[in-house]
């Protein structure tokens, strides 16, 4: 096991502390205990996300079952914090914001395995990373709305916690469907322009017997593998 993996393995770990912290009775919501110790939690599971992939790959330590369990880990984080969020801070996120959330991931993850199977793969876009980036801070930030509606900074100045979180689950809703679609797009054009490479290569071959079309050409080599 080395490094970079068992940081993963922490992610993972750490997500029943999560979700235990923020279910349990045994601390305070009075001065935000809970609210603070839960997102110290998560924030730090994120952060180990960047911070094994950097070690993989400067160590040169890219192993097959770290690049299962790395996004593996991650969609578990997420999946169990919206869930953890319905029912904790169900005003801010509704039902229905975690079936988006957690669909999304189910279809990117569908994807990514049906390109991998092709002998391709999908690179993750800026979109992808914008979108685990405003995750983060919607789910702070609404972790925290559960305490504070906002933080008084100075005087009359505060920091406004509900508006902030209100305003990135909506914006995370929306970067994740249009990530969704982004990705749903990249596949589409590797697997179309995969099946043009695989019918102009059954077109040729044929072209040394029986000349075939290339629609028949496709399901010859279909019916062959």
């Amino acid at each position: 096991m080395n490094l970079p993996n068992s940081i993963t393995l922490i992610r993972i770990f750490s997500i029943p502390l999560l979700i235990w912290v923020l279910s349990s009775a045994r601390f305070s919501s009075v001065h935000g205990d809970k609210e603070l110790l839960a997102s110290a939690i998560f924030i730090a599971a994120a952060m180990t996300d960047g911070i094994d992939g950097y070690l993989a790959r400067k160590r040169n330590q890219i192993t097959t079952m770290g690049i299962l369990l790395d996004p593996l880990a991650d969609k578990l984080l997420i999946a169990a914090a919206f869930v953890a969020l319905v029912q904790l801070n169900p005003s801010l996120v509704p039902a229905w914001v975690a079936i988006v959330v957690i669909g999304r991931e189910f279809l990117v993850s569908g994807l990514r395995s049906i390109a991998a199977s092709e002998g391709f793969t999908i690179e993750a876009s800026g979109l992808g990373k914008l979108k685990m980036v405003v995750q983060i801070v919607s789910v702070v930030a609404v972790i925290l709305d559960v305490r504070w509606k906002e933080w008084v900074i100075y005087g009359h100045y505060f920091f406004p916690v509900h508006w902030i979180a209100y305003l990135a689950i909506w914006f995370m809703v929306c970067v994740s469907l249009v990530s969704a679609i982004d990705y749903f797009v990249a596949f589409w054009s590797k697997i179309d322009r995969r099946v043009v490479k695989r019918r102009r290569r059954a077109f040729i071959l044929s072209r040394r017997g029986k000349p075939v079309s290339a629609p028949q050409a496709d399901r010859d080599v279909a019916t062959s593998t």
